[in-house]
């Protein structure tokens, strides 16, 4: 395996900020860093790793309100989400005042992602799989050497995303997951935005919403 991966819980939300390392190069993206980013950058230090991009799976406030500033003290790019989700990055003022979270400023990535491209961490390689439903833009980041994925909101261990936020859509969130995750398969281990990690065979086992059975 030549991906490591580093969770840091951040902001009120315990939102699972990943640092993904490649460990041929000791070369770090940093996933979803949604605030509390002296914890980050702390994590980065103790790692001795290279910061070489932010990923963004998604526009909600506690996945990318550090983005901007973290970028800026990296000096590093930021990659993701689908552009779909410019409604919610501009959104961030309101999204602060709304969840009692320090002011964030609305941004634009250095560049937006689709649906089948590929992204590097390193030697590392990460498939993009545009994922709506929780939210219109919404990206996952699939390693296939290292059957890990990176899902932010999408999915959740015996749980879902929500879809009762402006433009989320549930059926657009089922399809995504039963036919854009599920297939890479059973073995897949999947890091979601929130709680402990699964695999999408454990999912298809035993989740109420998603599940073979359901």
């Amino acid at each position: 395996m030549t991906l490591k991966v580093l969770l840091v819980p951040v902001t009120p939300f315990e939102q699972n900020c990943s640092i993904l390392i490649c460990e041929e190069t000791s070369r770090a993206a940093i996933v979803d860093p949604g605030g509390d980013l002296p914890r980050i950058l702390d994590a980065l230090s103790k790692a001795n790793v290279v910061p070489e991009k932010i990923l963004l799976t998604h526009g909600h406030i506690d996945h990318c309100a550090g983005a901007p500033a973290l970028a800026k003290e990296l000096n590093i790019p930021i990659e993701g989400p689908h552009e779909d989700e410019r409604f919610w990055l501009e959104q961030l003022p309101m999204q602060s005042q709304r969840f009692g979270f320090p002011r964030a400023e609305s941004f634009e990535p250095n560049r937006w992602l689709i649906d089948g491209d590929r992204i590097t961490v390193g030697h590392v390689q990460l498939d993009v799989k545009h994922c709506p439903g929780h939210t219109p833009g919404h990206v996952v980041f699939y390693s296939a050497e290292d059957r890990l994925a990176v899902v932010g909101d999408v999915l959740f261990a015996g749980s879902i995303g929500r879809t009762d936020f402006p433009r989320g859509n549930h059926a657009d969130l089922i399809r995504a997951i039963k036919e854009k995750l599920f297939p890479l398969g059973d073995d897949v281990v999947f890091i979601p935005g929130h709680g402990p990690t699964s695999t999408f065979g454990q999912e298809r086992k035993t989740n109420p919403y998603v599940g073979d059975g359901v």
